[in-house]
């Protein structure tokens, strides 16, 4: 431990001098925190095994050695190997729920949280829900998000990924949603045949490998399975609207991110009607169609 961890007592000391490390290092934020303050806090607190409301006056209590040195540990980790704190935590909030996270999913941050709080509406009435299907689902928490949101309708969490249906099982299990959320291992929509849903929301790998390239160091920690996904970063998106209108219902709409690619997506199909939705907490690159729409353009996205 060196002389400067030495001369730190207590949690404030340590919260302020891992802020000051982090911001030396130039670390980037966005896997759940956007400043060094909040990053060194979420160590801290889970080094000590301490809640997030943790009450003001403690953060003046002083630290034993082997505290400072676990604190200590997870900076170090932090700052040499740039691993987002989610993934040191295994901890993520998304929808104002908790989840499990490991390095096999990425750590939940989508916008699409926004969406669920508010079930959707005004495009969907939440009454009429009874089927939503969460493509690529990573750690299931828009698929969880989407059971709490309707609380009788069944949820599919899709995924290639073994290793991250593991993950969303743990987060299915932990919510006591087992009965109403099936994790399901499947390319998309292979394995879903005769299914259909009033709600089809994806967050599937949207990042162009030229994207890929300059991502911080951060998202190379992150399983590129769920990022990249070809040369304009379109190469999933274009199955699921190929596809997605025959698992929807007449009714249903299909919400997917994008992200950047957006500028793409609307080069590639200048002729759809896009709606792109904005969002009170940040976040861009999230459109909508409905059935409707889907079947009306269906001839263009099958020559895509």
């Amino acid at each position: 431990m060196t002389e400067a961890i030495q001369n730190l007592h207590t949690l404030r000391d340590f919260i302020r001098w891992g802020a000051s490390r982090f911001s030396e290092s130039g670390l980037f934020y966005g896997h759940g925190t956007d400043n060094p303050f909040d990053e060194a806090l979420s160590l801290v607190l889970f080094a000590l095994y301490l809640p997030s409301d943790l009450p003001p006056v403690y953060l003046d209590g002083r630290l034993t050695p082997e505290e400072k040195e676990r604190i200590f540990d997870l900076f170090q980790e932090r700052i040499v190997r740039r691993v987002p704190a989610a993934y040191l935590t295994h901890q993520a909030t998304f929808a104002g729920l908790d989840f499990f996270v490991n390095d096999q999913v990425l750590v939940p941050r989508s916008p699409i949280a926004e969406l669920i709080e508010s079930q959707f509406e005004p495009w969907i009435q939440p009454e009429t829900v009874t089927r939503v299907l969460d493509l690529c689902t990573g750690s299931g928490c828009i698929a969880i998000g989407c059971a709490y949101a309707f609380d009788e309708a069944d949820i599919d969490a899709v995924d290639i990924s073994p290793e991250a249906l593991e993950v969303a099982a743990i987060n299915v299990e932990r919510h006591d949603l087992e009965g109403r959320v099936e994790a399901i291992r499947s390319d998309l929509f292979n394995g879903l045949h005769g299914r259909h849903y009033d709600i089809i929301v994806s967050n599937p790998p949207y990042v162009s490998f030229d994207e890929m390239a300059t991502l911080p160091d951060e998202y190379h920690q992150e399983p590129s399975l769920g990022l990249e996904a070809g040369a304009d970063g379109l190469d999933i998106v274009c199955r699921i609207l190929r596809e997605a209108s025959d698992y929807l219902e007449p009714d249903g709409i299909l919400v997917v991110e994008v992200g950047n690619s957006e500028y793409a997506l609307c080069e590639r199909f200048p002729e759809v009607p896009f709606l792109w939705l904005e969002f009170e907490r940040g976040g861009h690159g999230v459109f909508l169609l409905t059935a409707e729409q889907l079947t009306e353009y269906q001839d263009i996205f099958d020559e895509a």
